[in-house]
């Protein structure tokens, strides 16, 4: 955001030149429901999200301009071992979060991948987090690490930030899209 600076306030919320604000923890707890533990995933700008299930992308997709000539390809859920890992050859992946995120009419969210993920050579993909949404979101999970990689079930994966928006949508104009309540 080349222009803008990010200046902190007395809430414990920074505030960019636009308007925009990052939520801070005391209101994140409201937002992200199911989180195993909540005083260890709050982070001071944001949310660590668990991983629940990985799924192998098995088939092609497709995307127009219109949701009809969408296709969502097809995926197979993976099985951890009995100690709770699976190890990811390189590749992508879907993966789906244990937390229920409820996003609300004046903010949305941002994805980013934790940055022990990234010295490993793996990241994650997200689109943004529309107010409205409501649902336990998945993810595109890149495998670039040409050794692969190995996850344990309910690893801390991905830190959701919360920005509030200048100003409130109305509900109707909020999230209505497919992924509405997904994986609930």
């Amino acid at each position: 955001m080349k222009g803008q600076e990010i200046s902190p306030c007395r809430s414990k919320i920074y505030i960019m030149q636009d308007g925009t604000r990052v939520l801070s923890r005391s209101r994140l707890r409201e937002l992200v429901k199911e989180m195993i533990d909540p005083d260890l995933q709050i982070q001071p700008n944001g949310v660590d999200l668990t991983l629940r299930a990985v799924e192998q992308i098995i088939d092609s997709g497709a995307i127009g301009f219109e949701n009809k000539d969408r296709k969502i390809s097809r995926s197979v859920r993976l099985e951890f071992d009995e100690d709770g890992w699976i190890k990811l050859e390189q590749g992508i992946y879907k993966v789906i979060f244990n937390e229920v995120v409820q996003i609300p009419h004046d903010c949305m969210a941002i994805g980013l991948p934790r940055s022990s993920l990234l010295r490993c050579g793996v990241t994650i993909e997200t689109a943004v987090w529309d107010a409205g949404y409501m649902g336990r979101s998945e993810a595109l999970l890149l495998v670039m690490n040409p050794a692969g990689f190995r996850m344990k079930k309910n690893a801390r994966i991905l830190q959701l930030v919360f920005l509030r928006l200048e100003e409130r949508i109305e509900e109707d104009d909020g999230y209505k899209g497919t992924y509405q309540l997904e994986n609930l």
